[in-house]
């Protein structure tokens, strides 16, 4: 059978087969799989319940770094937010691991040697495979695992005979996301005396945002402007549902264009509406002369760039 999938068999890793069945639990679909590659990122997936647990999937599209693995996908199995479990608890599971051929339109399966059980606890909460599958076989289109830059992964897990009604979600990355910028100008700097400050709410990919100002910090900076980007409007996601986005924000110089800038990259979601800095920019240099404010006016810009949308589907 390995040879007719493409794959050498590790009988002291993984044991392979082929299913006409989907899985039992959960399955997620992975659009623009080049792009997510290219992040070189984990993608973890949303969590799933299973045997009165809740689970997720974790993906290292270029193989574990962590674990020096090369020239293969890493799929691993992990309990979710497993820092809050108390320290005794554990579960023994067997599980499965799932890649959809699209071309016979059947199921490459992974599971431990024998379908073993392994125990899941705080200190080991994720099982899987560093080596789920050469990347040279995943992408070549004639095995039928990666087709039109799309994948489909799932997994089964049984604690026990319990089973629940399978979820699944659609991870899409956005193939040349256009960038949207939004300035906001912010008047009589000097006497904003307001904790915070929020700038009229701006749409991008189908998503409001705002931008969000602390004109004497917050948190850890104090003696500093704090700024971020919010997601304003949390209608358009449900729970589970999140958005990578790249994001820069900048204090635009009025005179010789050299803008105060920071950029990083952040999954927003329901329970993650914000990310920016809490020392974007050192207060002082604001109460002196300075090409930043100007007539006590100074103007803000923030750039998103949404390059993926990971939602859950009924």
């Amino acid at each position: 059978m390995a040879s007719r999938i493409g794959l050498k068999v590790h009988k002291t890793e993984i044991t392979r087969s082929v299913s006409e069945t989907p899985p039992t639990h959960y399955t997620v679909t992975i659009q623009s799989f080049s792009l997510l590659s290219k992040n070189d990122k984990k993608y973890e997936s949303a969590e799933f319940e299973a045997g009165g647990n809740k689970w997720k999937l974790v993906l290292h599209p270029n193989g574990n770094k962590n674990k020096n693995v090369a020239n293969h996908i890493s799929l691993y199995l992990a309990v979710a937010d497993a820092s809050s479990l108390p320290p005794d608890w554990e579960v023994s599971a067997v599980y499965r691991l799932f890649l959809l051929d699209q071309n016979k339109d059947n199921y490459l399966v992974a599971q431990e040697p024998q379908g073993k059980q392994r125990r899941f606890h705080r200190l080991k909460p994720e099982r899987g495979f560093d080596r789920f599958i050469p990347t040279k076989v995943f992408s070549d289109a004639s095995y039928g695992y990666l087709v039109d830059d799309t994948c489909e992964l799932g997994a089964e897990v049984f604690v026990s005979k319990e089973r629940s009604r399978g979820k699944a979600e659609c991870l899409e990355m956005i193939k040349d996301p256009g960038s949207f910028k939004h300035v906001w100008k912010i008047e009589n700097f000097s006497m904003l005396a307001s904790e915070y400050y929020d700038s009229k709410e701006f749409t991008a990919a189908g998503f409001k945002w705002k931008m969000q100002l602390y004109p004497k910090g917050r948190d850890t900076g104090a003696g500093c402007i704090s700024l971020y980007l919010v997601l304003a409007d949390l209608t358009s996601l449900t729970p589970a549902s999140k958005v990578y986005v790249d994001c820069t924000l900048r204090i635009q110089d009025q005179v010789e264009n050299r803008h105060i800038s920071f950029k990083k990259s952040h999954w927003f979601s329901a329970s993650s509406r914000e990310s920016g800095w809490a020392r974007f920019f050192p207060l002082s240099f604001f109460l002196r002369p300075n090409d930043w404010v100007v007539n006590d006016v100074c103007f803000l810009e923030a750039e998103v760039t949404v390059r993926g949308i990971a939602s859950t589907l009924l």
